[in-house]
């Protein structure tokens, strides 16, 4: 521990992570904290019910989401158990038609193309009336998930960390992730080698990443082991997609995976049908490859092309009709659905208050919503769930449907929550952006930038540090592409000068920018790579 950048060592322990063992697991390139999967609720049931269904040759359907939480789960389980059996298919529902989660005429579809088994992957734990279809229909069902519980739950073996009798010590796996434990246990019950597993773990790493769920504890070590399979190149589809988006997977980070392969394997499922991320996934012939790697880049294209119109609608909506609401319910009849919620954390961004963004749908309404941190979305729409024939969700994010009738009744309710939250924390809409600790120019140098790429993969619950460099005068302007990106110089306090870069706000911070008075500069320590050479550089986030 002596060897570790006390810079490192203060973030950490703001983080709750102390001690040598502690930290050198954190900071670890293959960290071993992981858990017997037997731990997990119905886990040993569940194999058994599996492995029996192999073994006397019946059909196992895959249901799962659309998303790619619920494409990489997919795909996961048909590798590892098409290897145990060539009777296995799998099921992801339309977003456009039939919604998130199980629905009753795809379980009659499933069941009449001769499906015995009912297995779901990051859905499932609430389908009380579709589980119990099934089961009347003759299927045995198997769901896996890792959403809250909080409605009647399904009637059936659930392997669900989040279930309140679940003694596993980690409660917050993506779906892939309890996809993968389920696999594992069923690796280990079958006695077969590690490798049958451990070729997965470039999906669940990105899944995870996907999913935004904390990259923390026993995900940081599926995440980094999978980011090592991934650079390794195993599985030729995800290989091919890399290189479509002109990635390099010998050094690919999560950020990349993030930001560049997660919106690609989403694209699917929000523009056409996310079959054809898994076929991407599972797919090993060069030609097929390519071409469902062209297909992905169209419709990711095509989703950006939808999103940006449908963001400027929605911003008009909001700057002529709603600057004064707290908490923003944005109804518009031609937002192409499958954009919606990008839209709605989009909103959110930008005028910094949930948002919600609300489409027709059928006969009745279906909404987005998306939340800053300090206002619980899910709990806030749980109060009023009476006004939803569905509803579902987490702190950050929801979704719901309802009557038309209905949308005045929830206007009105959200805007009083949002009164009495901001009663009692007024500081709700401005809380900034704010540093980790206080750095002087001196201390910003690659052996720096190089120790805190060590504490990613970065996400929720662990992002990228960030740190303020006060009373810094700026010099050296060279704007960047259409002049909304700028390079400049930082002269700081301490003599030293750090080469900085600020993205999407060089317009907007002109004056401030080209101002004379010193400003303070919020940012993250960072290196850029070229040709095998590093250098530092202070990506700036706010200038004050």
């Amino acid at each position: 521990m002596n060897q570790i950048n006390p810079i490192i060592v203060e973030l950490l322990a703001k983080r709750g992570i102390r001690g040598e063992a502690e930290i050198n697991e954190f900071l670890s390139e293959k960290p071993q904290k992981t858990y017997d999967p037997f731990l997990l609720p119905d886990m040993e049931a569940g194999v058994d019910l599996l492995l029996q269904a192999i073994h006397g040759g019946k059909k196992i359907c895959i249901y799962g989401d659309y998303d790619a939480d619920g494409i990489t789960s997919v795909s996961i389980l048909m590798e590892f158990l098409g290897a145990l059996t060539q009777k296995i298919e799998y099921y992801i529902p339309s977003r456009f038609d039939e919604g998130y989660g199980l629905n009753s005429e795809a379980i009659r579809s499933i069941y009449e193309n001769g499906a015995e088994v009912l297995l779901t992957v990051d859905c499932g734990s609430v389908s009380y009336a579709e589980v119990e279809l099934a089961k009347k229909l003759g299927m045995e069902v198997l769901v896996t998930d890792h959403h809250s519980i909080t409605d009647v739950q399904a009637d059936c073996l659930l392997i669900n960390p989040k279930r309140q009798d679940c003694r596993y010590p980690f409660r917050e796996l993506a779906g892939c992730g309890v996809a993968f434990k389920l696999a594992q246990a069923i690796q280990r019950r079958a006695d077969l080698p590690r490798a049958a597993i451990n070729r997965a773990l470039d999906l669940v790493a990105a899944g995870t990443i996907a999913d935004v769920v904390p990259l923390l504890d026993e995900n940081r070590t599926l995440v980094k082991h999978g980011l090592h399979i991934i650079a390794s190149g195993v599985r030729p589809g995800l290989n091919g997609l890399i290189e479509g988006i002109s990635l390099h997977r010998e050094t690919i980070r999560a950020d990349q995976i993030a930001f560049g392969i997660a919106p690609h394997l989403n694209a699917a499922g929000r523009i056409e049908d996310a079959k054809v991320a898994v076929r991407l996934l599972l797919e090993k012939e060069p030609k097929r490859i390519r071409r469902h790697v062209e297909q992905l880049v169209s419709y990711n294209h095509r989703r950006k092309s939808l999103q940006e119109e449908a963001f400027k609608k929605c911003c008009q909506i909001i700057d002529c009709h709603l600057q004064d609401r707290k908490f923003l319910v944005v109804y518009t009849e031609d937002v192409h659905e499958g954009v919606a919620g990008i839209v709605a954390g989009k909103l959110k961004e930008r005028y910094e208050r949930p948002a919600i963004l609300v489409t027709p749908s059928g006969e009745g309404l279906k909404g987005t919503g998306r939340s800053i941190k300090g206002v619980h979305l899910y709990e806030v729409l749980k109060s009023h769930e009476e006004l939803f024939s569905r509803f579902g969700g987490h702190e950050g994010a929801c979704g719901f449907s309802m009557p038309k009738e209905n949308l005045p009744k929830l206007e009105a309710v959200l805007e009083e929550d949002m009164e009495r939250l901001l009663d009692e924390n007024p500081q709700l809409f401005s809380q900034g952006i704010e540093a980790d600790l206080k750095l002087e120019g001196s201390q910003i140098t690659l052996e720096l930038a190089e120790a805190l790429d060590r504490m990613g993969p970065f996400g929720s619950k662990n992002p990228k540090p960030r740190f303020l460099l006060e009373k810094t005068r700026i010099s050296g302007q060279r704007p960047m592409g259409d002049g909304r990106h700028i390079r400049f110089f930082a002269d700081c306090r301490d003599g030293a000068r750090v080469e900085c870069v600020l993205f999407n706000r060089a317009e907007e911070l002109r004056t401030v920018l080209y101002g004379e008075e010193p400003v303070d500069l919020t940012g993250t320590v960072d290196f850029q790579e070229w040709k095998g050479n590093k250098k530092v550089q202070f990506t700036v986030e706010a200038v004050i």
